[in-house]
């Protein structure tokens, strides 16, 4: 095989496994830093996880429990199993791209890099916004029990608890990068996405007052904001690609047929 076939993206089955290998055992040994960075900072994340339930313990009683004697060890296992995936995501999805990127036209690799550069940074913002308002959300859920009564809080469940919060942001955030993918893919248009605006607003500022349960409205609205934001550059990005689509459309019709002899 020439390296001009390579170049081009065709390569046997044996050269793909093996690439697919090298790729995969980079990606394996940033997961491992990773994880063992989550490991050595477990400590400090835990102490973060445990500030609602120390504001919950002054005003009843509360705190985090194991349910088993490995607890402690499988909860600080997870923690570094999230972390570490988290940390190592830049490597694992460069390493996964660049494995599928031969195969990709010219327009899918950009829509592609497209799509990764806005969602990444979103995806991050989110995750910090639901990093920021999780306690709220302890605060209010815990605050349907009676003072009299103890809030004792099974600590692997309690992380899962923050952790799909903290998702759940972030996904929310990187909803309108879906918005303009779908518009781009000629599936979703910006006259049905203007239609929808009401429903959209409605959706934001009720999720924006489910993540800031308490009374301070300016916490919900610094989430409403961005998030309106967002929604309203997804729609006028559709807009703009919808308005030259259109002109494209027009410009074809309106050209003049070539008369063959």
């Amino acid at each position: 095989m020439t390296a001009a076939t390579v170049a081009r993206g065709r390569m046997p089955l044996a050269q793909h496994l093996g690439e697919a290998r090298r790729r995969a055992v980079r990606a394996s040994v940033a997961l491992v830093v990773g994880a063992i960075l989550g490991y050595v900072l477990s400590d400090q994340i835990l102490d973060i996880l445990r500030t609602p339930v120390a504001a919950l313990a002054e005003s009843r009683d509360a705190a985090l429990n194991y349910d088993s004697v490995t607890g402690a060890f499988d909860l600080r296992l997870k923690i570094a199993l999230f972390a570490g995936v988290v940390l190592s995501s830049p490597v694992w999805l460069y390493e996964l791209f660049a494995f599928l990127s031969p195969g990709l036209t010219r327009r899918e690799k950009a829509y592609t890099f497209g799509f990764l550069g806005a969602a990444a940074p979103l995806f991050a913002a989110g995750c910090f916004m639901g990093f920021s308002v999780f306690p709220h959300m302890v605060e209010l859920l815990a605050g349907f029990a009676s003072e009299e009564d103890s809030t004792i809080l099974l600590a692997s469940h309690y992380f899962d608890f923050v952790m799909k919060i903290i998702v759940a942001t972030g996904v929310a955030f990187v909803l309108p990068v879906f918005i303009v993918m779908f518009n781009l893919l000629g599936v979703l248009s910006a006259r049905t996405i203007a239609k929808s605006w009401r429903i959209c607003i409605v959706a934001i500022m009720t999720f924006s007052a489910m993540v800031t349960p308490s009374a301070d409205v300016l916490s919900m609205f610094l989430i409403a904001i961005p998030m309106c934001a967002l929604f309203a550059a997804a729609y006028l990005v559709a807009y703009l690609h919808d308005r030259r689509v259109a002109r494209r459309i027009a410009r074809l019709e309106t050209a003049p047929v070539p008369v063959t002899a």
